[in-house]
């Protein structure tokens, strides 16, 4: 990485627990999660897993307000 990029992108980060299913034990479509993160100017990043599997958060990411 050369130094004529201009600065890095900073960025925040905010985690969500995907929505469960009635019995709590399935992740449900979270389409309508991703939209309403997505409408705020978040993007999936990553998603962190429990050891024995399932998806147990979904991590976003944005570039950081540096006004704050």
């Amino acid at each position: 990485m050369s130094g004529d990029d201009g600065p890095a992108t900073r960025w925040e980060y905010e985690t969500a627990e995907p929505p469960r299913d009635p019995t709590m034990e399935e992740a449900s479509d979270p389409q309508e999660l991703l939209n309403e993160y997505g409408a705020d100017g978040w993007e999936l990043a990553d998603t962190i897993t429990y050891t024995g599997g399932g998806t147990k958060f979904l991590v976003f990411k944005r570039p950081a307000n540096d006004d704050v």
